[in-house]
């Protein structure tokens, strides 16, 4: 797993790429720990990323918690393909708003980017 912080017109994004498995996930818990304690809009760009396992998922949800619970919105960005689709599988989607990509007009990203 790779991951690469920047930023995309003010908001901090975290792209993640790779095979994101148990393996990875006290690596990705750490990242996360760390990303979501910046102030300001947030994102989690998975497009990267080659396989996303239940644990990765879990701490994904629990990231978008976090943020949550400090007034912060975290969204996770990631096109139309496998992935996208076992995040609505697993209706990951209906608790974390997921766009296609950077560039989602307002009204689709729920205010978190323009």
């Amino acid at each position: 797993m790779d991951v690469r912080i920047s930023d995309h017109h003010g908001h901090r994004v975290l792209a993640i790429e790779g095979v994101v498995d148990l393996a990875a996930t006290p690596r990705l818990h750490d990242v996360l720990r760390r990303f979501v304690a910046h102030d300001g809009p947030l994102a989690i760009g998975l497009d990267g990323v080659a396989v996303l396992d239940d644990a990765a998922l879990g701490l994904l949800l629990g990231a978008a918690a976090t943020a949550r619970a400090t007034g912060q919105r975290l969204l996770v960005v990631v096109g139309d393909g496998p992935l996208r689709q076992r995040l609505a599988d697993t209706r990951f989607d209906r608790a974390v708003d997921v766009v296609n990509a950077f560039d989602t007009p307002i009204a689709d990203a729920g205010g978190a980017f323009s």
